[in-house]
């Protein structure tokens, strides 16, 4: 058999993990995708990794390339199944996870408490030593005091420890002493430090993000291990990535090190997919929507660049403050509505939708295992937007009767007929999704008409449309497999790594360009040092720069692109030209004012050997061929219309038509409203004009 290049993508989601396979003939130059999906297995998601890759068909061991993004780090957060940690931090700051920040969330709630920290009091340790603001010692580092720490950790049954000094952002070498003597005292334990996550300020979230790590950190090792063996036992030789919070890949013992760095590496490939498919379709402006069972997210692409955030918090609701993880994130929008999100009604008998999940066991009440509550998933069936003989492309035979039970208890609750409740439900979701969408669009400044939404996901086909319709946009995307679209996207994306450090710089000063200069050209060196001492060729990397900047005694900054270094005074004038801009748009007004220069962002990306996106062949099949036949749907505000059901796997670049029709695959269902035109591009993509 003629050898095969294999590039594989497996994205573990808080319902189902799903597989993208990318074959490449090396005789022939011919391709093929494959796609499958499993049930998630937690806790040992490893298991799941391996099963949808049996179903797949996939052969490991001619498999070149393996990127791999998992929720293991959030859940093992959000579950509080990670280890006890202890923290080492300077003197005086011993409180500072318990003093977190003043804002209270539950605004009028005077017993409000704030969220306990990962860390007890107990467990907190200083050690004399004290760096200034500016990076200069203040009073020197005093480690006599670390070997009794130790003990007491050990006692304590401590299993990993967090390090985080005071200003180690601007000057790390006393956290590097400190985890030198550690790891020569206790040579066994997990460590960590704050330095080697984040080079920003603000203690509270920098030693919030290093105990969080801490927390991990063995967990996150063990599960990596357990999938690299698994791999390894099946004959896997090839190079294994790890998707990251930043839209990046990374290589696994690096991952390793740092794993706080993959707290949100699924949601992130789907992402960058989406930048990537735009770039490519000549769409650089998205407003990108991903729907799965349990959560819809969203974020913003503007000029092909996904933004990029690192004021992540966790756990934070209108009545928790929750906890900030300093790492780059894309910045994402995320609520608590997807095809599994449950539909109740209240004490006033007002009806809502989610943020409850019915998940995969028992699922929505159709799956017929036992769910008796009605789902955004049921509603769909309900309304014929869904066809309950291919439910799940045909694996699962939908149980009608329970869906009809379920929305009957809330159609007796709210005295409505049963299609009331449904539509109720479906307006509900979408109107939650839009108000998602306005938070990642308007409220930063930019207008939803002057963006393509893309939508992605389990759901995004079956919502798109009325999404679009109530922000007045103008066309949707529904991108080829899209039900496993951030497996997909995941096979789109480069190694990136972000390097961020916090450096004060008025720009008003004479100096201040000098000052950017060297800052931004150290910066660059100690990037592309690291990359040559991992053997890359420089030649490949790609170097981009971002400041961000605030208007003096601000208390926060607004991110813009900054030039390559070096810079001039005229470059600082083009600068702040810029920002003014930028945080005009954001903020709808601009300042006379100095401003201040507060954080550096290199993002250091690097090409890995990938395939490109195959273009679908055309056979000649007509349309009609790739019509299943006729039924009827309720389209809510558009009415009971009979709508053309196609095949999804049988539409082929070319062809086109109007709704309302029914686009139906194995992973997804789109929903054409009356009134829309829709196209297949070369890619397979389908395009919907409103």
């Amino acid at each position: 058999m003629a050898e095969r290049k294999v590039q594989v993508a497996v994205d573990v989601g808080g319902t189902f993990t799903d597989l993208v396979a990318l074959y490449a003939d090396p005789h022939t130059g011919t391709q093929r995708v494959v796609t499958a999906k499993v049930n998630t297995t937690p806790p040992e998601f490893e298991k799941g990794v391996l099963q949808v890759l049996q179903k797949g068909g996939v052969p490991v061991g001619e498999t070149a390339l393996l990127i791999h993004g998992t929720t293991v780090v959030i859940n093992a957060i959000t579950e509080r199944r990670g280890v006890k940690v202890g923290l080492i931090t300077t003197e005086g700051f011993r409180d500072v996870l318990e003093i977190a920040r003043g804002d209270r969330p539950d605004f009028f709630n005077l017993l409000y408490r704030k969220p306990p920290p990962f860390v007890p009091r107990y467990l907190r340790r200083e050690v004399p030593g004290r760096m200034t603001y500016r990076g200069e010692e203040r009073s020197p580092l005093d480690t006599n005091v670390l070997p009794g720490i130790l003990e007491d950790f050990k006692k304590e049954g401590v299993e990993a420890v967090a390090v985080c000094l005071l200003h180690s952002y601007a000057n790390p070498s006393h956290e590097e002493r400190v985890v030198q003597e550690i790891r020569r005292l206790w040579p066994d334990v997990p460590v960590i430090a704050s330095h080697e996550i984040t080079r920003e300020w603000r203690e509270y979230e920098r030693t919030s993000t290093t105990v969080l790590c801490a927390y991990v950190l063995p967990v996150a090792q063990r599960y990596l291990d357990r999938l690299g063996q698994g791999l390894a036992d099946q004959g896997f030789g090839g190079q294994i990535y790890i998707m990251h919070s930043n839209g990046g890949v990374e290589t696994l013992e690096r991952t390793k090190r740092v794993p706080i760095t993959m707290i949100e590496s699924g949601p992130a490939g789907g992402f960058l997919g989406a930048a990537e498919l735009g770039r490519l379709l000549g769409e650089p402006n998205i407003l990108a929507l991903d729907i799965g069972g349990t959560t819809a997210k969203c974020s913003l692409i503007v000029d092909g660049q996904v933004r990029i955030k690192t004021d992540y918090w966790i756990e934070r609701d209108r009545k928790s403050s929750g906890y900030p993880i300093m790492v780059p994130v894309v910045d994402v929008v995320e609520i608590g509505n997807g095809g599994g999100s449950i539909a109740w009604v209240d004490d006033f008998g007002r009806l809502h939708v989610g943020p409850q999940s019915a998940g995969a066991q028992p699922g929505p009440a159709a799956y017929g295992r036992g769910g008796q509550d009605a789902t955004t998933t049921d509603a769909n069936l309900a309304l014929g937007r869904i066809n309950p003989n291919y439910f799940c492309g045909g694996e699962i035979e939908a149980d009608m009767d329970a869906v009809n039970m379920a929305l009957d208890r809330l159609s007796a609750r709210l005295g409505m007929k049963r299609e009331e409740v449904a539509r109720g439900i479906i307006r509900l979701a979408n109107n939650n999704m839009v108000n998602a969408l306005k938070l990642v669009s308007v409220n930063r400044g930019y207008d939803p008409r002057d963006f393509t939404l893309m939508a992605f996901g389990g759901g995004g086909g079956m919502h798109a449309v009325a999404l679009a319709r109530e922000l007045g946009m103008r066309k949707v995307i529904i991108p080829w497999a899209a039900d496993v679209f951030s497996a997909f996207g995941m096979l789109m994306t480069d190694l990136r790594r972000d390097y961020l450090i916090t450096q004060l710089i008025s720009l008003d000063t004479p100096q201040a360009a000098s000052r950017l200069s060297w800052l931004a050209e150290s910066l660059t060196q100690t990037a592309l040092e690291e990359l040559k001492a991992e053997g890359v060729p420089l030649e490949r990397a790609r170097l981009l720069y971002f400041g961000r900047i605030r208007y003096e005694n601000q208390e926060h900054t607004v991110e813009i692109p900054l030039p390559p270094p070096p810079y001039r005074e005229d470059s600082l004038s083009q600068i702040a030209q810029t920002f003014h801009e930028a945080y005009e748009r954001e903020y709808t007004y601009r300042l006379n004012a100095p401003l201040e220069f507060v954080t550096l962002h290199l993002v250091l990306g690097v090409a890995i050997d990938r395939l490109q996106v195959p273009r679908m062949p055309r056979t000649g099949r007509s349309l009609e061929e790739a019509m299943k036949g006729v039924r009827t749907v309720d389209f809510d505000l558009e009415g009971v219309q009979p709508a053309k059901i196609y095949d999804g796997h049988s539409l082929e670049p070319g062809m086109a038509f109007e709704g309302p029709a029914i686009v139906e695959t194995k992973g997804t269902t789109v929903v054409v409203h009356p009134g829309c035109r829709a196209e297949v591009d070369d890619f397979g993509n389908l395009h919907i004009y409103l």
